[in-house]
């Protein structure tokens, strides 16, 4: 194992050991290994995806060698797919690497079973019949299904699956969970058994800011009838009744307290859209749930219950001046509480697993941990089938696109494909009159062509998706992403 972890020594850094396992195990199917599917499955083969199959019944023709770096002069006549292969097999021997030569159209109509071996399964340039029903093929199969494609200089890239469920979401910035506006029992003693008012000036000066925000907190819900600030003139009185605490010029433990005073300030127990996750865990688990699903029933347990409201404690706290034995101490506090309720998850973990006839030891418990430590930032993504997005497009976000302000060059029509495409907005309810005239003459130029630089970067979208889609960490986009080389623009749409 020593190899593989210098190997990829960087990525584990972003989505560890677990990460990197989930890529080792995954199979992934692609269709189509022109530029933006080879460049897809590029960046997921350096990576270190487990298995790949490619899919393209074409062989290597002379325009190919303009677009494509993965074939070359000595590939032409050649099958496409199996060039490609042995190229990508080159990036990386620990991959297992195979082809089939076989037009991607023809293998969704004539075995749509084939379909279901995989983990995931990549898309390109496939026509919107096609797309359609290999939509319904992978549903049905449980299998996810990324799709991308570039026509000249634009591009798009969309997921779809039922749903996609995240635990380690991994958001930029997120709140540190120090419930200073609801401190359980031993936080609240630990603070009491230290003095804010003391006078000597070291001691004074090496007080967590923690300390200092619950008591000071303390202080002003007792001559506020219970409650926090809440207004913005309360908030800067309380910061300032913070300052007037200090008896030094360089008591940085006070001004990290200043800034942190936001934290005291957060809303306390479930946000909407955690809730909105409980709310879906009502239905009966049972034996078929998934793991996903049987921990959130046990977290809703756990809110009601031991947590009064609250999810498990994290259990880290953030750096911040202090004493040596003061932090410790203080994070001894916040590790014993996290760890009492693990144990609380955990144990409702097995009784529901007991309860729905599976092994109470089928969770593990590094899983129901850090189940417990991102819970939190838990994310369940839902996607509309590919047919419903065609048929009934989300005609606001359309509109929004449209009527982009870089959008508005409006003239006479330059092709026949522009006159079909404003009837088609019409129809559908949007105003055609909008359509930008620059998207319509690239498509025309370029046909359905696809450029490297595009395929490049259209590729690398696509890849980025993969990885989270297949590690669960990170969210995956939700909607259709589409890219414009002219303007240099991408937006993500619902549609």
């Amino acid at each position: 194992m020593a190899e593989p972890k210098v190997k990829y020594d960087r990525q584990l850094r972003i989505w560890g050991e677990q990460g990197q396992t989930a890529l080792e195990k995954a199979t992934v199917c692609l269709l189509n290994c022109g530029p933006t599917g080879s460049e897809t499955l590029k960046n997921l083969v350096l990576g270190g995806i487990g298995s790949i199959t490619v899919v393209d019944g074409s062989k290597v023709e002379l325009g190919d060698l303009g677009n494509n770096f993965m074939v070359d002069e000595t590939s032409l006549g050649e099958s496409k797919a199996k060039c490609v292969c042995a190229f990508l097999q080159e990036l990386n021997d620990a991959v297992n690497a195979k082809f089939i030569v076989e037009l991607p159209e023809k293998l969704i109509e004539s075995n749509p079973s084939f379909f279901s071996q995989f983990t995931l399964v990549i898309a390109t340039q496939l026509v919107e019949d096609k797309m359609i029903k290999l939509d319904r093929i992978c549903r049905e199969a449980n299998v996810t299904l990324v799709y991308a494609r570039s026509y000249g200089l634009t591009g798009l890239v969309r997921v779809s699956v039922k749903e996609h469920t995240v635990i380690e979401s991994k958001p930029d910035h997120f709140l540190d969970d120090l419930r200073l506006n609801n401190p359980w029992p031993e936080l609240k003693r630990f603070v009491e058994s230290i003095d804010i008012n003391v006078q000597d000036p070291v001691s004074h000066k090496h007080i967590p800011y923690v300390v200092i925000l619950v008591k000071v907190a303390e202080e002003w819900a007792q001559s506020h009838g219970g409650a926090l600030p809440s207004t913005r003139e309360e908030k800067k009185e309380f910061k300032d009744l913070l300052k007037s605490k200090t008896i030094g010029l360089d008591e940085d433990n006070y001004k990290e307290a200043v800034d942190a005073s936001f934290k005291l300030f957060a809303p306390r127990g479930i946000g909407p859209n955690l809730m909105q996750i409980l709310k879906d865990s009502c239905a009966e688990i049972n034996s078929n749930s998934s793991d996903f699903w049987v921990m959130v029933a046990a977290l809703k347990e756990f809110v009601a219950n031991e947590g009064a409201g609250e999810f498990p404690l994290e259990g880290s706290i953030p750096d911040m001046t202090s004493s040596t034995e003061q932090y410790v101490n203080l994070q001894k506090v916040y590790q014993a509480k996290a760890e009492a309720d693990f144990l609380a998850m955990d144990k409702r973990v097995q009784n529901l697993l007991k309860n729905i006839g599976r092994d109470p030891q089928s969770i593990s418990k590094m899983t129901i941990k850090g189940f417990c430590k991102n819970a939190r930032k838990l994310t369940v993504c839902r996607y509309r089938m590919v047919e419903e997005e065609l048929n009934t497009p989300n005609l606001s976000e359309l509109q929004k696109y449209l009527t982009d302000e870089d959008y508005r060059e409006i003239d006479e029509d330059i092709s026949r494909l522009k006159t079909l495409a404003v009837s088609l907005l019409t129809d559908m309810g949007c105003s055609g009159s909008i359509l930008t005239e620059d998207l319509i003459y690239e498509i025309c130029r370029f046909g359905a062509a696809e450029l490297h630089a595009v395929s490049a970067f259209i590729g690398g979208i696509a890849s980025q998706e993969v990885i989270k889609l297949i590690t669960k960490q990170f969210i995956p986009m939700t909607g259709t992403f589409i890219f414009n080389g002219i303007d240099h623009k991408s937006q993500l749409l619902l549609l």
